[in-house]
């Protein structure tokens, strides 16, 4: 990423979590799953915010971070 011009982002929420299930055991009490999606630019694009949820770390939380470039 570092070495792309532009570097269009974007997080894919349901559609990740949608398609990669996952399961733990014990069940934890607070769960976010972050996957990040990224398509290299040579120029700057003009793109809405994506607007992401917020999340609250209760008891046993399990956070799971992963990413990708897409193309």
């Amino acid at each position: 990423m570092e070495h792309n011009a532009f570097n269009l982002i974007t997080f894919q929420g349901e559609a990740y979590t949608n398609a990669a299930k996952l399961t733990i055991t014990p069940a934890p009490d607070s769960l976010c799953r972050i996957f990040m999606v990224y398509v290299p630019l040579e120029n700057a694009v003009e793109i809405e915010p994506q607007e992401l949820p917020t999340f609250e770390r209760k008891g046993f939380a399990v956070v799971e971070w992963g990413g990708s470039e897409l193309g």
